[in-house]
């Protein structure tokens, strides 16, 4: 039968959760916190050290517990497999990898870890460079230090048998990984040559320094720039990666929003971070790099009432609705009232769910907001599309709602372009609109000039609003 030691050792080494959680409560005498952004990593990690993966990139925001995870405990637990293992650890700060150095060299060297696995001894303390007596170790350094003469892994012995190391499971054994700590300092990710200098020495240098072509590596970061380290790697390597991006604020499927671990941030508080710095909160929170410059939009006017002291009948509700060409693509229905000085959006819809729901709720939509001209892009289905609304709409019981269908034939890309500085001075959003909307306010904000936009639903919409004050040749309409 089994014993008490016996068990708990089985139980870590079953996974780098389970390993992480008894180390932490060991060590700090509470319960290690675990958020689903932690499960997500360890599960991660589990699949590097099993060997099912070799390129491994996980974006997540600062304080989150990336580097106690990944930095501290993943490597204590390669250790813990194969006391053999060899790990280097980088980081743009040498002040952070010897701290996490010294952090995995007390661990292993506390009671409770060399109780479960005495046969990984250490037999050095120096936090840069330090072994255990079966000949693995870590070697923490910066990425700008000097990294030659150190490997990460181990090639075994032609006749090794895959179990045979101490401490392991089954399969071939881990034998340690490159492990980086966020490579690139956050104010130094403005810089093209610090940030290209990172990139250069990950190519040339770092990635040569495996021992073994199945040696795994891991990298963990905030994304800080298009082109920083993780956005170089999937650029150049497509496919070759696996990532694991982990945004702090998330919609669902029913479009509410969630954040990511509410204990370290709730969704107002995340949002209190977008209004004090977009720019941070989008790149360094939401791992969505967006340049400051070649934006298509420079910013919204909001407003907190209609402007009624235009006078009454000076207004009309309007909507304008481009359906989803494709099954990628969102449906995007915005509802509005047209005034001379401008269009005041008053609601919308932007969903990639199906018919079933989008024809119903468009209709609804239109109904409630009092609208009573609906502009629909037949392209691609969309006369269909209006048919049905139209039908929801006299379901409804609603007769006020003209729909007008029509076929959009102009290149997309060149509408929006020319447009878009009338649609910036032209159209209003209620305020905290990008909270109410966050998919669609996210799509235009980030929205380019030059390059591959994922969706062009929301810039496409806001342009036809504009074309439609033109094509009516900027008319005063009265409300119905």
């Amino acid at each position: 039968m089994a014993t008490e030691i016996e068990l708990r050792r089985a139980w870590c080494k079953e996974s780098v959760l389970n390993f992480s959680r008894y180390m932490f409560r060991r060590r700090e005498g509470v319960r290690y916190n675990v958020g689903d952004h932690i499960r997500s990593i360890a599960t991660a990690l589990d699949d590097v050290a099993r060997g099912a993966c070799r390129r491994l990139i996980i974006n997540i925001a600062p304080r989150y517990g990336k580097t106690e995870l990944v930095s501290k405990m993943f490597i204590a637990y390669g250790l813990a497999l194969n006391p053999r293992a060899q790990f280097l650890h980088l980081s743009y700060s040498d002040d952070l990898v010897l701290s996490n150095s010294r952090a995995i060299n007390e661990l292993l060297r506390a009671d409770y870890f060399r109780e479960l696995f005495p046969e990984t001894a250490v037999s050095t303390t120096n936090a840069k460079r330090w072994n255990t007596t079966a000949g693995g170790g870590v070697y923490a350094v910066s990425t700008a230090g000097q990294v030659t003469g150190f490997g990460a892994g181990r090639v075994a012995a032609e006749d090794e048998a895959p179990a045979v190391l101490p401490g392991y499971v089954s399969g071939p054994p881990f034998n340690g990984a490159i492990v980086i700590d966020d490579p690139l300092k956050p104010t130094d990710a403005m810089s093209d040559l610090v940030r290209e200098d990172v990139n250069f020495r990950f190519e040339h240098t770092i990635r040569s320094r495996v021992n073994d072509r199945a040696t795994p590596i891991v990298i963990i970061m905030q994304r800080l720039h298009e082109q920083d380290l993780c956005g170089y790697l999937t650029t150049h390597e497509p496919g070759v990666w696996r990532l694991l991006s982990l945004p702090c604020l998330t919609v669902d499927a029913d479009g509410n929003e969630r954040a990511l671990f509410e204990k370290k941030h709730t969704v107002a508080e995340l949002h209190e971070l977008e209004r004090v710095n977009p720019f941070v909160f989008e790149t360094q929170y939401q791992q969505n790099p967006t340049p400051l410059e070649g934006l298509m939009y420079s910013g919204f006017a909001e407003y907190d009432t209609l402007p009624v002291g235009q006078g009454v009948g000076q207004g009309v509700a309007r909507n304008y609705t481009d359906t989803a060409d494709t099954g990628a693509d969102y449906l995007c229905s915005v509802c509005y009232v047209e005034f001379p000085t401008g269009l005041y959006v008053t609601d919308l819809l932007y969903t990639q769910r199906p018919m079933e729901y989008t024809e119903p709720e468009t209709a609804r939509m239109m109904d409630r907001n009092a609208t009573v001209i609906a502009r629909i892009e037949s392209n691609n289905g969309g006369r269909g599309f209006a048919r049905n609304v139209e039908r929801n709409l006299r379901e409804l019981g609603n007769r006020r709602v003209r729909i007008e269908s029509f076929t959009q034939s102009k290149n997309k890309q060149a509408r929006i372009f020319t447009r878009s500085a009338e649609v910036v001075n032209m159209i209003r959003f209620p305020r905290g609109w990008k909270q109410r909307w966050p998919q669609f306010a996210s799509a235009l904000t980030s929205y380019r000039k030059e390059g591959r936009n994922a969706h062009d639903d929301a810039p496409d919409v806001l342009t036809g609003m504009i074309e439609s004050i033109t094509a009516q040749n900027t008319t005063r309409y009265s409300r119905t």
